[in-house]
């Protein structure tokens, strides 16, 4: 089962090589059949030059700004049987490559697995402001999954989908600028089991979580997460 990491990336030559090395480091001493894909978003840095730097890594360009666009020309490149949606400033955690190929080998009706983020430049104390968060909405999944079967929840650069199963969906909403996780984990709980676990923990930057305020963010992110699945589009205008 071959995996295609898409990596969407504008303006990230500060966090890309780090992202990058985590998933090469996780590759190291297994035969897991991996294919990386860097796609660079209308950058004017360096992101595409070290990109370029990575053997193996292969770089598209999508001159057209914008997560989804950039997300769909890396989908219509990849050859892997499952999609890994990572963010350009994350980090593969130790072992991450090994849950995700298990999850999806001991289960043929999983269709999409991701979990959270735990933010490498963020203090402990808010760290564990992010925790909190975390278990309030895997509460909020268990009931929309499991008790009102109205979907599931993805973390939007955490998260594998079945590619084959993603194009049976119509892939991508490219109507929408944000929360298209959401909108992912929706549609894909249609066709088979997506699946949140605490135990899948990717890290990443707190960059944008600190430039909207924690506690700000996160009421956000669940009262779009609610809309989402009710109304079928978020109730916040703006990309965080």
């Amino acid at each position: 089962m071959k995996i295609s990491f898409i990596i969407p990336a504008y303006n990230e030559e500060k966090y890309l090589g780090e992202c990058l090395e985590s998933i090469i480091r996780e590759m190291e001493g297994k035969n897991y059949d991996v294919e990386i894909i860097v796609v660079n978003n209308a950058s004017t840095d360096n992101t595409k030059n070290i990109a370029s730097t990575f053997s193996g890594v292969k770089v598209i360009n999508e001159p057209t700004k914008g997560l989804m666009k950039a997300r769909q020309t890396g989908l219509v490149v990849s050859t892997g049987e499952l999609i890994a949606h990572v963010d350009s400033d994350a980090r593969l955690t130790k072992g991450w490559l090994d849950i995700a190929m298990k999850e999806f080998s001991d289960n043929p009706k999983m269709v999409g697995l991701s979990g959270p983020f735990v933010f490498y430049d963020l203090s402990a104390f808010n760290n564990c402001l992010v925790k909190i968060y975390y278990y309030i909405a895997y509460i909020t999944y268990i009931v929309n999954r499991f008790i009102l079967r109205k979907g599931s929840m993805l973390q939007g650069g955490n998260f594998i989908l079945r590619k084959g199963d993603l194009e049976k969906i119509g892939g991508y909403n490219l109507a929408l600028e944000h929360c298209e996780d959401y909108d992912l984990a929706r549609r894909m709980h249609k066709v088979g089991e997506v699946k949140f676990t605490l135990k899948f923990k990717m890290y990443s930057s707190a960059r944008r979580l600190l430039k909207e305020g924690i506690i700000k963010m996160g009421i956000h992110y669940i009262v779009d997460y609610i809309w989402m699945m009710v109304f079928k589009k978020p109730y916040s205008k703006n990309y965080f």
